[in-house]
C-alpha cells in the first residue's frame, strides 16, 4: 500500500482512475469486504510520508523475487492507469525497483511493457535488436522461466491474472521479433 501510494503520488497529484485500479486490484486479490478495509488504511498513508527505502527492505526480506518482479508490475499498472506514465513516476518506481534488488534488466523489461516503441519487443525480452535466432531463442526460454505464471500459483487469482498478462507481453514481444527476422 506504501509503495502504492508513492506512485500515485509521484506526478504530484492523486488521480482518481489511479486510485480506481488500486481498488480494482485490491477488491480482486482480498474480496471486497477487505477490500474496502485496506483501501480506508490507504486513504490514510496517501497522505503521509513513509520511507520507500525501509518498507522495500521489509518486503525484500519477506517477499521472493518472482513476488517482487510482480510486485513492480502492478506499480506500472498503477502509473498507467491514468493513460500516460510521467517522468516522475518512473523515477519513483526505479527508485523502488532498487530497493527491492530488481536489477536494471527486469525494469527496463517490465516498463517496456507499458509503453508503445519500436523496440519494446527487444527490452522485453531483454536484448538487443542485433541480437542472433538463437540469442532470440534462448532469451525468450529464460524470460518464460522468470515470469512463469506458475512461480505465483499460491499468491491468488489476482497476482496470476498479472504473472498472466506478463507472460502474454513476452509471447507477443517473441512473436513480433520472429516475424521481424523471418523466423
Amino acid at each position: 500500500m506504501v509503495l502504492a501510494s508513492i506512485v500515485i503520488k509521484a506526478d504530484g497529484r492523486i488521480d482518481q482512475k489511479e486510485l480506481d485500479f488500486v481498488r480494482a486490484q485490491f477488491t480482486g486479490m482480498y474480496g471486497k469486504e477487505r477490500a474496502n478495509s485496506a483501501f480506508k488504511l490507504f486513504k490514510g498513508i496517501v497522505k503521509k510520508e513513509i520511507s520507500a527505502r525501509q518498507v522495500c527492505m521489509q518486503i525484500r526480506s519477506h517477499m521472493p523475487h518472482a513476488s517482487r518482479l510482480q510486485l513492480l508490475h502492478f506499480l506500472f499498472g498503477i502509473a498507467k492507469a491514468d493513460g500516460f506514465v510521467t517522468e516522475s513516476e518512473v523515477e519513483e518506481i526505479r527508485k523502488i525497483a532498487g530497493y527491492l534488488y530488481i536489477n536494471d534488466r527486469d525494469y527496463t523489461s517490465i516498463k517496456a511493457m507499458f509503453y508503445d516503441e519500436s523496440d519494446n519487443a527487444y527490452k522485453i525480452l531483454e536484448i538487443t535488436k542485433e541480437a542472433s535466432t538463437n540469442e532470440v531463442k534462448k532469451a525468450y526460454r529464460k524470460m518464460v522461466k522468470k515470469y512463469h505464471p506458475d512461480k505465483l500459483v499460491g499468491l491468488g487469482k489476482e497476482h496470476l491474472k498479472g504473472a498472466n498478462e506478463k507472460f502474454q507481453s513476452i509471447q507477443e514481444a517473441y512473436d513480433r521479433i520472429k516475424k521481424e527476422k523471418g523466423m
